[in-house]
């Protein structure tokens, strides 16, 4: 067996698709660099893929489709998963993890369902759990979250995760074109998946804004408590409205510690569509890149930036998890290990404060707004700003709100939606930033 006695770190790669194809190909090609970073030589002990025969260009001694025998092995240090999904993944990590190996993994899913289990069994062996790839690609985010800002209080993660939804927003506001025919073109193009389902209906997103509020937070978070919302809903007329506002559409991860008036804190984590100043940071990020905006006591804030997915930018967040995990291995260290130690609440989303910006088909005749204005102070909903444009018979009518609690806005609209002078609620979006 070789080991770290002997400066070699020998590694079994669970998967060889695009990013595992990246990962072999460094591996190889920068050996001699990732030595003098590492400390050791990292060696490729095993690939597992389902199907070996595929896989011509991999030296066949190491291909293997016995993924429960090569997690195990004597001959592996550390184990990098790239096959994504919960189940048999989750059991295969474990299964290494209880061996004495580290792991190293890209899996969203699984870090935001399953995470407290994993680490679990990492520090019941003393390993390490790495998972830099799982949220942004070849941005360094989870890093900074976990150990550079681990000594400041961070009140807010809000930021660009999936690249597909951006896409598909930034070419719609640009073009004007509407949702499904944006879609279609982003498919053509390869920023869309054959079954787009995961990015635009937000699970994707929702899967990293689960990971980022658990470490920005010291909570546990899954992916099941974070509201989410896709973008199939969002239209041209949505787009076109933003521009009138001075703003634009991003499909946005927010996670933010929200205090109540009683003091009491509690975690906030969402994904849904928000209009958002063209000035904004996170405004002029367009096509598939990522950007995450983060807010702290005492760093203030910092912007990250980069390129949220595809297999050279993944597997440069992978190799640099993977180096850190074979330097602990060669002095005998760990790294951060989880913190969960302030246990927050997660707050519901109707109990979160949020701003609406509602668009409305009204009756042109007197007394519309005044009817309007009433069924938002029934609700204890203030109005930040009305904007009124007459057509024909008919007339629209703009509403931004401030902040209040999520299920009183909604309740406003659903009221507004029975009112004899409203011929119909266009469309609802949430707002984020300051009045233009």
């Amino acid at each position: 067996m070789s080991t770290v006695d002997g400066r070699v770190i020998r590694v079994a790669l669970l998967g060889c698709g695009t990013v595992g194809g990246e990962v072999t190909r460094l591996l190889t090609e920068q050996a001699d660099e990732l030595a003098a970073r590492a400390g050791a030589r990292v060696e490729l002990a095993g690939i597992a893929v389902r199907r070996p025969d595929k896989h011509p260009e991999l030296p066949p001694e190491l291909v293997t489709s016995d993924v429960t025998k090569l997690v195990t092995s004597d001959d592996v240090d550390v184990v990098v998963e790239l096959v994504g999904g919960i189940e048999p993944v989750r059991q295969w990590l474990l299964d290494a993890l209880k061996a004495g190996k580290s792991v190293v993994t890209a899996n969203k899913a699984l870090m935001a369902e399953h995470s407290a289990e994993l680490f679990e069994a990492a520090d019941a062996s003393g390993v390490d759990l790495y998972f830099e790839a799982a949220v942004a690609g070849a941005i360094p985010l989870l890093r900074p979250l976990r150990e550079s800002l681990a000594g400041d209080r961070i009140t807010r993660v809000m930021g660009i995760v999936n690249g597909t939804t951006n896409f598909i927003l930034s070419a719609m506001d640009q073009t004007g074109a509407g949702y499904a025919e944006t879609l279609e073109e982003a498919s053509r193009l390869g920023y869309a998946e054959a079954d787009p389902t995961a990015d635009v209906d937000g699970y994707d997103a929702a899967s990293k804004a689960a990971i980022l509020a658990s470490l920005a937070f010291h909570t546990r978070v899954t992916a099941s408590e974070v509201h989410r919302e896709g973008i199939a809903d969002v239209t041209a007329s949505d787009l076109a409205a933003a521009k009138v506002l001075g703003r634009t559409v991003k499909l946005l991860a927010i996670c933010e510690r929200v205090t109540s008036d009683d003091g009491a804190e509690s975690v906030s984590a969402r994904v849904h569509p928000v209009m958002i100043p063209r000035g904004h940071q996170l405004a002029g990020v367009g096509g598939a890149y990522n950007a995450v905006y983060v807010e702290a006591d005492a760093a203030g804030e910092l912007m990250f930036y980069g390129q949220g997915a595809g297999g050279a930018p993944t597997a440069s967040a992978v190799l640099g998890d993977l180096v850190a995990v074979a330097r602990n291995r060669v002095v005998g260290g760990r790294g951060p290990r989880e913190s969960a130690h302030a246990a927050l609440p997660v707050r519901p989303m109707g109990q979160t404060p949020t701003r609406y910006h509602v668009s409305l088909d009204v009756a042109d005749r007197a007394g519309v707004l005044a009817q309007v204005a009433q069924a938002f102070a029934g609700h204890g909903v203030s109005i930040a700003a009305v904007r009124q444009r007459d057509a024909n018979d008919t007339a629209s009518l703009v509403v931004v709100t401030h902040l209040a609690p999520d299920a009183a806005l909604r309740s406003t609209v659903d009221e507004i939606a029975k009112l004899d002078v409203v011929n119909q609620v266009v469309s609802v979006m949430r707002v984020e930033g300051e009045d233009q």
